[in-house]
């Protein structure tokens, strides 16, 4: 009886420790907690989009992006491009490579940013912004920072 007595103390004291544990620190990993929900939703948004874009839609621009939505293309430029121009240059894209196929590589979810590594590749059989069809295959890659 005096085990039990004793076994019934310890469970007691065990579940007051650690019932009663810091709150800042329960405060924090609650925080981490919801922090890894957004990014795997960033993450599978990023999927989304990818997936999309393989099926050659585009209209899914309106639905996801925010109407001041800018993407820098190329880098460099000081100038975003608008959704709808963003639109527009992936519909001639799909146009001139039709079976154009983007592959996410790497992904990493980072606070409220998604950084991917993506590789692509498709077959060049309509003009381009002026530049002649060759029907070669073309292959390149990026990193996307969003």
């Amino acid at each position: 009886m005096k085990k039990l007595h004793m076994i019934l103390t310890l469970t007691m004291i065990l579940c007051f420790i650690f019932g009663c544990q810091d709150k800042q620190a329960m405060a924090e990993l609650e925080a981490f907690r919801a922090q890894t929900i957004v990014e795997e939703q960033n993450e599978a948004l990023f999927r989304k989009v990818i997936n999309e874009l393989n099926k050659g839609n585009t209209e899914f621009f309106k639905e996801l992006y925010a109407p001041d939505y800018g993407y820098y293309f190329p880098s460099n430029s000081q100038e975003p491009l608008s959704l709808e121009e963003t639109q527009e240059m992936i519909n001639m894209h799909l146009i001139s490579f039709p079976d154009y196929n983007w592959t996410i590589e790497e992904i990493f979810a980072v606070r409220d940013s998604i950084i991917a590594r993506i590789s692509n590749a498709g077959t060049f059989t309509e003009d381009y912004y002026g530049i002649p069809a060759t029907g070669n295959k073309v292959e390149s890659s990026a990193i996307f920072i969003v």
